[in-house]
């Protein structure tokens, strides 16, 4: 029988931060990218229009969405919480880095709520292609 892959990597309770701040950055860069994308159109800033960051957005939140309809977390939820418990860690203990983080993109409320929200920032996400289209260069 083959080692988890959680189970062969260096210090698994950095990587579980490393990866908590990854997904907190994510957040950050779909949510924001969103406001800078509607803020930018509306004032004409040409790089809200950037095709590749529009569309890495878009994946991004298209992920969620789908993760979400079937529902199950993202996957560096589950990658997270793999090397934490490789780590020996409960629930309950907690790094400086994941208590904040958490405390900012994690919220006690039925699943539902959250694939609504998805939904509606998914549909957001692609009104704004609508809005204000990527410009692909010729």
């Amino acid at each position: 029988m083959t080692t988890p892959w959680y189970d062969r990597v260096p210090a698994p309770d950095v990587m579980a931060d490393v990866i908590l701040l990854l997904h907190g950055f994510i957040v950050i860069f779909v949510m924001g990218g969103l406001l800078f994308t509607l803020i930018g159109g509306i004032r004409q800033w040409s790089w809200v229009r950037n095709p590749v960051f529009r569309l890495l957005q878009l994946a991004i939140v298209l992920v969620v969405v789908v993760q979400s309809l079937r529902g199950r977390y993202c996957p560096l939820t589950y990658w997270e919480v793999d090397l934490r418990r490789a780590a020996g860690q409960s629930a309950y203990d907690s790094s400086f880095i994941e208590f904040w983080v958490s405390n900012l993109i994690y919220y006690d409320a039925p699943a539902w709520v959250f694939t609504l929200g998805y939904s509606i920032f998914f549909f957001v996400v692609v009104l704004s292609w609508w809005l204000y289209p990527p410009r692909f260069r010729s």
